[in-house]
């Protein structure tokens, strides 16, 4: 039986420039040399059929998460991130996970979800009362740095968190998200970012326990306290879990609302249906996941198996890139197409949100701040344009846009939003 040494793979240079600025052809072609399997000479192996994401990496009894490991390969032990990726949430002792999983997953219902769309909604509104109107003297703005507010303005409010430490946090949330791009030089400004980070959660914390908000519901920094304290979880990996929080939902929910907005710059009438159809809004959303999402997920092999007649050995490092598995024509026949209207198939919906037991718990909560944003943006940014080229960020980790240049007509909200479903 061959292992992975022995099969005749093209090696993918996941960490160029080139790949980055369009991905799809590289994988079309390794597809062509083998119908699953590629190379990242740097690093390991590359799956890069939808099914065979969907069948590996929901094997958590084989698969374990790569942080301690890409915190050696990156020579980064004793660093500030090097200490939070080989601590945090995923990686702690499994009574300790559960029990923290299972406090944020009370939090993170579909149910609780929409309880939060009045916020969400009055969030992206008091961001475009501030963005829309610099479009009404013919000028510009960049999408991206627009959509960055929205993400990281909605996990604030969850945890109650001053507002005011928006200015000082985002632009270290943002080099942060690069880390799993595994590019050596962003190091010295990710350990900035990863020390103002900590200190911002760890005031945060005293601030709460010094005025605990008696009286009032208890909100996720409320519930996350009273349950460490029950559950003897140390300060430090509270203060991780909060920190997780924040690098989780900023990135993702960020990178997907530019990438859709730039998508619909060649679908207006899709565009313009989003203002005025708040139901449709959620179809656009789905099917902006599948065609577009920012992870690129790695995993390490903890126990060897064999899938397809191929050995995988122990310590073998494999990366799921979740970011083009919705463009798989075995998976997807017309996945070149984006359409919000397309029947889904139950066995190939889309993994924005990865599999298995480390599936994203607030994926609910991006779902729902995804579309309240789309159907006010599209109310109050009417009929945008591209006006440059924007960039790209690096493959690996948590790919997308490096800026999204655009001009607009500005509009009014409608009135009477309604209510979800």
């Amino acid at each position: 039986m061959p292992t992975l040494s022995d099969l005749d793979l093209l090696s993918l240079p996941l960490e160029s420039a080139e790949l980055a600025q369009d991905p799809l052809p590289w994988f079309t072609k390794a597809r062509g040399v083998h119908p699953w399997l590629a190379r990242w000479d740097k690093f390991g192996f590359v799956i890069t059929e939808y099914t065979a994401m969907r069948e590996l990496f929901g094997r958590d009894d084989t698969l374990r998460p790569p942080y301690a490991d890409v915190v050696d390969t990156l020579g980064q032990q004793g660093t500030p991130w090097g200490r939070f990726t080989r601590e945090q949430m995923i990686s702690l002792p499994v009574d300790q996970h559960r029990l923290l999983r299972t406090a944020f997953a009370a939090k993170f219902t579909p149910r609780n979800a929409n309880t939060l769309r009045p916020m969400m909604r009055e969030t992206i509104g008091r961001l475009l009362d501030d963005w829309a109107p610099r479009g009404a003297i013919g000028g510009e703005i960049d999408f991206e740095e627009f959509a960055s507010h929205f993400p990281i303005s909605v996990m604030f409010t969850l945890v109650g968190a001053p507002h005011e430490g928006i200015a000082l946090l985002r632009e270290d949330l943002e080099a942060i998200g690069l880390a799993h791009s595994y590019q050596l030089d962003r190091f010295p400004r990710i350990q900035e970012g990863m020390v103002r980070l900590d200190r911002f959660v760890q005031d945060t914390i005293a601030e709460r326990r010094a005025n605990p908000r008696t009286g009032e519901v208890e909100d996720l920094l409320e519930l996350l306290i009273r349950t460490g304290d029950e559950g003897n979880i140390s300060h430090r990996q509270l203060t991780d879990l909060i920190m997780f929080f924040f690098l989780a939902g900023y990135d993702t929910s960020k990178n997907v609302l530019t990438y859709t907005m730039f998508t619909l710059l060649d679908h207006p009438e899709i565009y313009a249906r989003c203002a005025t159809d708040y139901d449709y809004c959620r179809n656009v959303i789905e099917e902006a996941l599948r065609w577009y999402n920012p992870s690129t997920v790695a995993r390490f092999v903890d126990t060897e198996f064999e899938y397809r007649g191929v050995t995988f050995p122990r310590d073998t490092m494999l990366f799921f890139p979740l970011s083009i598995s919705g463009r798989d024509p075995g998976a997807f026949p017309d996945g070149e197409r984006f359409d919000p209207e397309r029947t889904v198939d139950p066995q190939h919906r889309q993994i924005a949100f990865a599999l298995g037991k480390h599936m994203c718990l607030g994926q609910y909560i991006a779902r729902a701040q995804l579309q309240e944003a789309l159907h006010l943006v599209a109310q109050r940014m009417r009929a945008p344009r591209l006006t440059g080229e924007p960039g790209r960020r690096p493959f690996p980790g948590s790919w997308g846009l490096d800026g999204l240049p655009i001009a607009f007509t500005p509009g009014e909200a409608k009135v009477g939003v309604l209510e979800p479903a």
